[in-house]
């Protein structure tokens, strides 16, 4: 949640940490709360609506040709820029660093506030026979399936039980 009222926005600055059409998506919503929309892009992006119609955008790319490992994964440039700039929140989306518990843990260490699920959150159920092993426990009903399987006769043995698609 960005806002604790319609009237009191909870940041003043977010920063989005994403590209496209997600990173379009979030800047609207972030701009309706009254909250300054910060975007980070690569150099293949300068010219994207998310860069124009934001607040205040900053390149991440070295170069021409960054690639994305280098550019909207790089957590360090990401954070580096959110420090740099006074953002006291980053929204990663989907996707990208949105799942990655390394850099919620590092955002929290640095008092930005990672906008998604906690680190502890991200390692639980970034493995999924840890999130299946976890929903069976507090009683949530499971489609079949397995646990997880460490050989390739456990793979065939479960796959002529289960079936496939």
């Amino acid at each position: 949640m960005l806002t604790t009222s319609a009237a009191a926005p909870l940041f003043a600055k977010v920063l989005i940490a994403n590209r496209g059409e997600i990173a379009l998506r979030l800047l609207r919503t972030v701009q309706e709360l009254g909250i300054t929309a910060v975007v980070v892009y690569s150099h293949a992006d300068r010219h994207s609506p998310a860069v124009r119609l934001a607040d205040e955008a900053y390149c991440l790319s070295d170069g021409e040709h960054s690639a994305v490992a280098d550019t909207y994964l790089n957590a360090d440039k990401i954070l580096t820029m959110a420090q740099a700039c006074g953002a006291e929140a980053i929204l990663p989306g989907y996707g990208l660093l949105a799942e990655n518990a390394d850099f919620a843990r590092r955002c929290a260490q640095l008092g930005i506030t990672f906008v998604g699920p906690t680190e502890q959150q991200l390692r639980q159920f970034g493995l999924k026979h840890e999130a299946r092993t976890l929903a069976k426990a507090a009683g949530v009903a499971l489609l079949p399936g397995t646990d997880l399987l460490m050989s390739l006769e456990e793979a065939l043995s479960a796959a002529a039980t289960l079936g496939y698609p």
